[in-house]
């Protein structure tokens, strides 16, 4: 039997807009997902979502809080995904440092994300959760 594993997904806002890539060459090839990876050895969610958004855009993140979490089971996988809520500065441009594994970043208006979503990004909007909504 395989052991779930623990993902991290970064919700990157500004603007009123979330920051999406188009992934490839992995689980869930062509559908849109925030940055983020697997937790490492040690590390908490909040270090992984920095080192994540690093790697994938070259973005540094800023005030950082604990989001949603999803249990999905995908692709013969079942990963449980911890969601950081993160900004970035206004003027940062997020690049492609990963072409392999994703097809590029946009800017999307949470209420009309581009299909199909990532599992677990799916399963948040599937519960109707907006990390724009008061309280969040």
């Amino acid at each position: 039997m395989a052991t779930p594993q623990v993902g991290v997904g970064v919700l990157i806002m500004r603007g009123g807009r979330v920051l999406l890539g188009r992934r490839k060459g992995s689980h869930g090839a062509g559908s849109w997902s925030a940055p983020g990876g697997h937790l490492e050895f040690g590390e908490t969610p909040e270090d992984c979502a920095r080192r994540e958004a690093l790697e994938e855009t070259g973005l540094a993140l800023s005030d950082l809080r604990h989001g949603p979490f999803s249990n999905d089971l995908f692709e013969g996988r079942h990963y449980l995904t911890v969601f950081i809520l993160a900004a970035c500065a206004e003027d940062a441009q997020a690049q492609v440092m990963e072409p392999d594994k994703c097809e590029g970043w946009a800017w999307f208006d949470w209420d009309d994300l581009p299909q199909p979503l990532f599992a677990p990004l799916a399963s948040l909007r599937q519960r109707g959760y907006s990390p724009f909504a008061a309280g969040r």
